[in-house]
């Protein structure tokens, strides 16, 4: 499977800043840059898209995710260039982005509402993920063999959308683990713009800890 787009997205955030050290970008180039790869989650999003949507030609998809296991797993962002939700890397691309945000949140300006828009809409589904049925943490959405032979668009996707958990009878400790960071460290880039929210997603990240960690 082609490496997750995701983790290319904040790799290109931080080569920007290495690069722009040695190759004299101006203010201009970097402030672009940074934005089309905040924009880019954008495209990437699953479920009902809020109105401020900014990638127009993206549209509502996914919103029956998790009906096949009677549970409402909407939302969240596709992997690469198909339409799967898988948690492990949706998990390591929110950690990372959070730990953007902590890191360099500060020189972000305009874009600043843009990161955290893009993490809440990453959290928001992973606390869902986490917490919609007890002593269960939903890692998948997607049966991957059959969506990588089928390109098509989100919204129209026809190929067949099961459900993939992990549990203490079914364990999966590195889903588990990254999903844990990434509610853990969006705490902490939450906690001086949304203190209850904040408190959420660290005490779910605990709840995973003792759940599926231990």
């Amino acid at each position: 499977m082609a490496q997750s787009i995701f983790c290319a997205t904040f790799l290109v955030f931080f080569t920007l800043t290495t690069l722009s050290f040695t190759l004299a970008f101006t203010q201009q180039n970097y402030t672009d840059a940074f934005a089309k790869s905040i924009l880019f989650f954008e495209g990437q999003r699953s479920g009902k898209l809020p109105a401020n949507q900014r990638v127009t030609w993206r549209s509502d998809s996914g919103l029956q995710d998790g009906s096949s296991a009677n549970v409402d797993l909407v939302g969240g962002y596709y992997d690469a260039g198909d339409n799967v939700k898988f948690g492990l890397p949706m998990a390591f691309t929110t950690t990372m982005l959070a730990w953007s945000l902590i890191e360099f949140g500060t020189t972000m300006k305009s874009e600043l509402w843009n990161a955290q828009a893009a993490l809440r809409w990453s959290t928001d589904y992973l606390l869902k993920a986490a917490t919609t049925t007890p002593g269960i943490l939903y890692v998948q959405v997607g049966e991957p063999n059959s969506d990588h032979r089928c390109w098509e668009r989100p919204e129209d996707m026809d190929t067949p959308r099961m459900v993939y958990t992990v549990s203490p009878q079914n364990p999966g400790s590195d889903v588990a683990a990254e999903t844990a960071a990434a509610l853990a460290a969006a705490a902490i880039a939450f906690r001086n713009f949304d203190n209850p929210y904040s408190q959420k997603l660290l005490q779910t990240a605990i709840y995973l800890h003792y759940l599926l960690l231990n």
